[in-house]
């Protein structure tokens, strides 16, 4: 049996306890930003914006007009998401995590570096420029440097979080940028594929990380291993207080390959779940619940597998293969590689989905990697279209702002 990677019908595998782990070329960048939207463009296009802050030389930047599109919500009001190009020139930017000053730190999978985007301005919108580089990153196929969280005491301790792969294993560490990371969690299962990778704090102050099964499927239903599970840990990475197994990081288990998490405002984590052939899922993740890799992929057979707990939605993998996620007000976002778009779902107060998931930027920006709600309430994504499964335009990959009106999300 091979084991497909993330958004391919044939991608690299791990037969038995062998790694095939391609080696993808690292090209030179360029470095171009295009940012936010001014408050004049965006009223007249009926999004909500706020007035952008200035640059340190006291002049806004010049934002160019983003583009407009109209979706339809449940009860048949349509909805405009305005979208605008942040930063241009990146390669497999992975993870996306915001700083106390407004600007995010980005890290690229495999050139193993952290980039600095804004709040500051250059020439043509938003700077980047590179805080860290880490050495002892080892990128070969879907592994590298992957998820980051930056400390929510960063104004104190500005201390940044990071998974990544190295030559034996995934694993967690913490750093000041400028200085050596400290592995704070290791011996995660490490494969060409299924490495998991994303990280994030959540409302209770708690580390979580998600990991994946290393194409060696027994390890998701394994609670002793690591693999195929969304951790719940200290800053120090040791299991955190009201984890459902003693003296373990596990929070949940039986997943494939878990790339996104995310908290609604009732402080519910959903996650996405990479599925093999057949679908691929959004789940509400509650402690210590089994969600059935490799059982089951999908809603599976709610009869003879009552232990395992159902997906609020599915979608067959060529129209989703989705990574990162993010909540916008009562908007879930999937951001998805094979299906090159994002999933919209509505959220209700209950924690359940209501109508049917909408797509949106289908086919726009090529294969979609990460989506994380910023501090003014818009959404940003990443492109993932270096990864060797894309087809990359000039100008990837990008970082994208995406802002919703219309009563919906991310009005700032």
């Amino acid at each position: 049996m091979i084991e497909h990677g993330e958004g391919c019908a044939g991608g690299p595998a791990r037969l038995g306890r062998v790694s095939v782990r391609p080696s993808y070329p690292r090209r030179a960048r360029t470095r171009a930003a295009v940012a936010l939207c001014a408050a004049a463009i965006l009223a007249t296009s009926g999004c909500a914006f706020g007035e952008p802050e200035p640059d340190p030389a006291g002049e806004p930047p010049r934002f160019p007009t983003p583009s407009v599109t109209a979706t339809p919500r449940a009860g048949g009001i349509d909805q405009q998401v305005a979208t605008t190009v942040l930063a241009t020139g990146l390669r497999v930017p992975w993870g996306i995590s915001f700083l106390p000053d407004g600007g995010a730190l980005v890290t690229e999978r495999d050139t193993a570096k952290i980039l600095k985007v804004g709040p500051e301005s250059g020439p043509d919108g938003l700077k980047v420029t590179t805080a860290a580089t880490l050495d002892e990153v080892d990128a070969a196929g879907e592994g590298g440097l992957l998820g980051i969280a930056v400390s929510p005491g960063y104004d104190k301790d500005k201390t940044v979080f990071v998974y990544y792969s190295t030559e034996e294993d995934n694993r967690i560490a913490k750093l000041v940028l400028g200085t050596e990371p400290t592995p704070i969690v290791t011996g995660i299962p490490l494969s060409g594929i299924h490495n998991g990778g994303r990280l994030a704090f959540g409302p209770d102050g708690f580390l979580y990380a998600t990991t994946g099964d290393a194409s060696e499927r027994g390890l998701s239903q394994d609670p002793k291993s690591l693999g195929g599970k969304i951790l719940r840990m200290t800053p120090d990475g040791k299991p955190a207080a009201g984890n459902p197994f003693p003296n373990s990081l596990v929070w949940s288990l039986g997943h494939r390959n878990v790339q996104g998490i995310a908290w609604d405002a009732n402080k519910r984590l959903y996650a996405s779940e990479f599925g093999q052939n057949t679908w691929d899922e959004i789940n509400l993740i509650e402690p210590g619940k089994n969600y059935g890799w490799p059982v089951v992929e999908g809603q599976g057979d709610a009869e003879t597998d009552p232990k395992f707990s159902k997906p609020l939605a599915v979608w067959g993998t060529a129209d989703a293969s989705c990574s990162g996620i993010a909540v916008v007000e009562n908007l879930l976002a999937a951001a998805c590689l094979r299906g090159q778009r994002i999933w919209l779902l509505e959220l209700t107060a209950a924690g359940g989905v209501l109508g049917q998931p909408r797509a949106i930027l289908n086919g726009e920006y090529g294969r979609l990697r990460t989506a994380v709600t910023a501090p003014d309430g818009s959404l940003w994504i990443s492109t993932s279209n270096h990864d060797g499964r894309g087809k990359p335009a000039a100008d990837d990959d990008r970082l994208l702002r995406l802002v919703f009106s219309g009563g919906g999300a991310g009005r700032s």
